[in-house]
């Protein structure tokens, strides 16, 4: 597990926000610039994992000296908060509409995009790059969740929420589809070469809410199906749920000021 914001934070910052130092106009230009080193680090990552993205895989993916990088970048963790960054930056969040489907598109958006660079689930962000791909996530998110009746610090908490959920969820999402990839094995096959399991192990009498449920139907359906199902559920019952708190806020508010329910 690798964690971001463990740079420097002046030149973290620097980077994330000016890209790289004004030239003098003097000598040659630089063989390399700071966004061909953030391509090269998440290829690297994206390929690899994101403790195979080391200065020197990525020196040697873009074809110069091991020592290179570093006139850009002070070094790999500084590097790790601009990929992440840069990741960010790439989601789309021009959809439009009712807060709820924009965050509901911003949702689906970071579970691709979790799916496109796995190695984002490997890096902890309790301590977030600040860079603009952050602020334009945040600032969308509240945007949309203001357009309910909440009052500021419960939309903070609900974009918080939101957050969250959302980066777990696509988080497990995307670390089952690379446990089939390393693995060779689906995740159909994998629990199919288990059912002796059932056949044999389980106790229906131990565990009676799970045998109810199978024989209910409750697990009818393949594993990315599930997933999926659980993804949707979650999402819409946590934006259900603030509705339902958006509306008591508004019931409120309405019957302080003498206004009829």
């Amino acid at each position: 597990m690798e964690h971001s914001g463990g740079g420097d934070p002046r030149e973290t910052l620097r980077l994330l926000w000016r890209q790289e130092k004004a030239r003098s106009g003097r000598g040659r230009p630089p063989k390399i610039t700071l966004s061909g080193i953030i391509a090269a680090a998440i290829s690297v990552a994206d390929a690899d994992g994101i403790d195979a993205m080391t200065m020197d895989r990525v020196a040697a993916a873009l074809g110069v000296g091991t020592m290179t990088p570093y006139t850009h970048v002070p070094g790999k963790a500084e590097l790790i908060d601009l990929m992440v960054d840069a990741a960010w930056q790439s989601l789309d969040l021009s959809d439009s509409g009712s807060w709820r489907a924009q965050v509901t598109h911003y949702a689906h958006q970071t579970v691709a995009l979790y799916a496109r660079h796995p190695w984002l689930r490997t890096v902890s962000t309790v301590r977030p790059p600040l860079g603009p791909g952050l602020f334009a996530r945040q600032n969308h998110l509240l945007a949309a969740l203001s357009q309910t009746d909440l009052s500021p610090p419960e939309v903070s908490a609900a974009v918080d929420a939101i957050v969250t959920f959302v980066d777990a969820a696509a988080a497990a999402q995307a670390e089952h589809v690379q446990a089939s990839a390393v693995s060779g094995e689906s995740e159909d096959d994998w629990w199919s070469a288990r059912q002796v399991f059932w056949d044999e192990v389980f106790d229906p009498a131990r565990y009676p809410a799970i045998a109810r449920s199978w024989a209910d139907g409750g697990f009818d359906r393949n594993a990315a199906q599930a997933r999926a199902n659980a993804f949707d559920f979650g999402l819409r019952a946590l934006l259900d749920g603030i509705t339902a708190m958006a509306s008591a806020d508004e019931r409120r508010y309405d019957r302080r000021h003498g206004r009829a329910d």
